[in-house]
């Protein structure tokens, strides 16, 4: 793995969580692969994400022998959301920022936050900016906030605008850690965390990541597991810091490209017309947080789109490339026919 570099920046947050007049130390942690002359590509983290499962499937040729994005062709920029990742987040802020003194941060200042980066590394354009999930989102975020530095965009899994279906399913998992016996409003001991909450979180969680087809199809057994229980032992009882999680959902929450212009007031369609980059659009048949039925809505209205659905019972995970093996060469085929490599 390469070194972890930080990029530091004093923020406005959008969120206006600080007093007036006051910003926040933010730090971008990210990897850099390949000559910096070459086409640009940057790869944000999803929710719980790391540097290191961020789809590394497109450019590692130890995840995919033949890397679609090889760094000897592309400078491949791979980076951690704030409040859930290696980046600035409740587990990892020094005073008077730690915990759940850690105020709340948006997409907005994670594109921000990445865009100025970019400048630094002297990217003017990207060639490509690919998400899953919340990367999704950021896809979107990117390319309404900054309409002409990303020329191709390709959201996985992911939405302009969180629905209220989706925030209303956050709020399972937000209130299995917040009441939570060991939480202490967010005042736990660091070094014991949150057990009793991040194990309900992820239970909550587990069934909305897979899809009835999954369950039907017995799917843990391709995994190698007996049961089902032993399935969710060994995968969903608990993952994250808890007041990381519960910040990190707040940013999802709160996704919705429209506010970047007030005076489309809300209108979804208007603000998804301002988007100049070629647009991949990849959702899961069977993902609960992103039905394909909500991109369906968003492509009619984006200028230069295509649209295509991942056909699988392995639901929202498959699109980060964490369903089967047909599921993510199918990923990588459509973003080779996309950008006509």
């Amino acid at each position: 793995m390469p070194e972890t570099q930080f990029f530091e920046l004093d923020l406005t947050l959008s969120a206006q969580s600080l007093p007036a007049g006051k910003t926040f130390p933010a730090r971008l942690a990210y990897w850099t692969f390949g000559d910096p002359s070459s086409p640009a590509v940057l790869l944000p983290s999803c929710y719980g994400g790391t540097l290191a499962n961020t789809l590394p499937f497109l450019y590692d040729e130890k995840a995919h022998p033949f890397p679609l994005l090889p760094p000897s062709k592309y400078f491949i920029i791979v980076a951690g959301l704030l409040s859930g990742s290696e980046s600035s987040s409740p587990h990892n802020t020094p005073a008077p920022f730690d915990g759940p003194n850690f105020p709340h941060t948006t997409y907005e200042d994670n594109i921000r936050l990445q865009y100025a980066l970019c400048q630094k590394l002297g990217v003017k354009k990207l060639f490509l900016y690919a998400g899953f999930s919340m990367g999704g989102q950021q896809a979107y975020h990117i390319s309404a906030l900054y309409p002409s530095f990303v020329e191709h965009m390709i959201c996985l899994a992911g939405s302009a605008r969180t629905s209220w279906h989706n925030w209303c399913f956050l709020e399972g998992p937000r209130h299995a850690i917040t009441c939570s016996k060991d939480f202490h409003d967010g005042n736990y001991d660091p070094k014991v965390g949150a057990p009793a909450g991040t194990r309900a979180f992820s239970r909550v969680y587990s069934a909305w990541a897979l899809s009835q087809g999954w369950f039907r199809e017995k799917c843990w057994e391709q995994l190698g597991h007996k049961d089902l229980e032993s399935y969710l032992e060994a995968n969903w009882s608990g993952f994250g810091d808890a007041n990381d999680l519960l910040r990190l959902l707040w940013t999802w929450q709160q996704g919705d490209i429209t506010l970047y212009y007030p005076e489309d007031h809300g209108d979804l369609a208007k603000t998804l017309g301002r988007i100049e980059a070629k647009c991949l659009i990849v959702p899961s048949r069977t993902d609960c947080y992103f039905p394909p039925e909500d991109n369906e809505e968003e492509v009619k209205h984006l200028k230069h789109v295509e649209f295509r659905v991942i056909e699988t019972v392995w639901g929202h995970l498959a699109g980060g490339g964490s369903g089967t093996k047909e599921d993510t060469e199918y990923i990588i085929q459509e973003v080779k026919r996309f950008l006509k490599l």
